[in-house]
């Protein structure tokens, strides 16, 4: 198999399943829990597998100039996760359905803000290029998924009111750029959760959760967390 087959393989049997995601059990506790879903777009440049990022737009009112993945909210029109993580990732950065093969979903997480997040990941078109909605995106940026499995590139962060450590990663595109974008929270534990499954390579630090086999206990997590809202 080639890179790309191999990562779907990978991704794929940790896929959350749809069943789990119609269940009557995840119904009854997210009833009136906002849900959202996120793009994680896989490309392969040059023989490297790498993972496309956006820098949020400096005049929203949340979140402005923050790195994460494509995405937003479900909207009442969307007849699954994947197409909310499709319509926002379209809305942002002029991505068309035909240009993603989508892998899986990931089990959702919840955020801080109580939103149900269900990751979604696919790889990229070779023909794709980027087409900011500058209401909403204002730059994009790729980095190597094996990039979120160094130590050396990987920091904890303490932010009050935090359930725990918050991951924190800086990526420079080269020696010469001093700038650099951090990559924190929720976006950089799926990134770390992605490119530990899908290149199957142990991590150099402890991410605080369960990687090798995450989706029974992601599973359990999901529903005790939410049995407590």
């Amino acid at each position: 198999m080639d890179l790309k087959e191999r990562v779907t393989a990978s991704l794929r049997k940790h896929a959350s399943s749809p069943e789990f995601s119609r269940s009557p059990e995840l119904s009854r506790l997210t009833a009136g829990i906002l849900k959202a879903s996120v793009l994680v777009p896989l490309l392969i440049q040059d023989g490297e597998l790498r993972v496309l990022l956006t820098v949020r737009s400096l005049n929203l009112r949340q979140h402005a100039g923050e790195v994460c993945f494509p995405g937003g909210k479900e909207d009442a029109s969307d007849r699954d996760e994947v197409q909310t993580a499709l319509r926002e990732a379209e809305e942002e950065i002029g991505l068309k359905e035909q240009q993603v093969e989508v892998v899986c979903q990931l089990f959702p997480i919840i955020n801080k803000e109580g939103l149900l997040i269900t990751p979604v990941v696919g790889f990229l078109d070779a023909s794709f290029c980027p087409h900011l909605n500058p209401q909403e995106v204002c730059e994009v940026f790729s980095v190597p998924l094996e990039f979120f499995t160094r130590e050396e590139h990987h920091s904890l962060l303490l932010v009050p009111g935090a359930l725990g450590p918050i991951h924190s990663f800086i990526y420079r595109g080269s020696l010469s750029d001093a700038r650099g974008w951090q990559i924190w929270g929720l976006t950089a534990a799926i990134a770390i959760t992605v490119a530990s499954l899908g290149l199957e390579r142990e991590l150099e630090f402890d991410p605080g959760f369960e990687t090798t086999a995450p989706a029974p206990r992601l599973r359990e997590a999901l529903l005790k967390r939410l049995s407590r809202l």
